[in-house]
């Protein structure tokens, strides 16, 4: 097993964990509840690290990291037609209603 990468949050790690798993890398998530011991160790201890569980799978698994940390941070949010709930652009569905946003995406519903 070998340390892929450090994570900044655990949603952060989770989202990499499952881009992995996607690619059929084993994976497993470390420090999962360090954060609590903050003030008791050091910050730099307590991010949540990803492993893989194959050393043969690091280097592939390194790429899709990398690649995952090159994605630009979408700022932009669009506006449930349905519900009018405001959602992040990237938001394939509503997480209020559950509605598609792919229409409001087309009709410039963004800012």
């Amino acid at each position: 097993m070998k340390k892929l990468c450090s994570a900044t949050n655990l949603m952060e790690a989770q989202i990499m964990l499952d881009l992995l798993g996607h690619a059929n890398i084993a994976a497993r998530l470390f420090n999962e509840h360090a954060q609590g011991g903050l003030g008791d160790i050091p910050f730099t201890h307590a991010y949540p690290e990803v492993w893989v569980v194959r050393d043969s799978d690091f280097e592939r698994g390194l790429a899709i990291i990398r690649e995952f940390e090159k994605t630009p941070v979408e700022n932009r949010v669009v506006f449930c037609r349905a519900c009018g709930e405001e959602n992040p652009r990237n938001f394939q569905l509503c997480w209020q209603c559950g509605a598609g946003l792919e229409i409001a995406l087309s009709n410039a519903g963004y800012r």
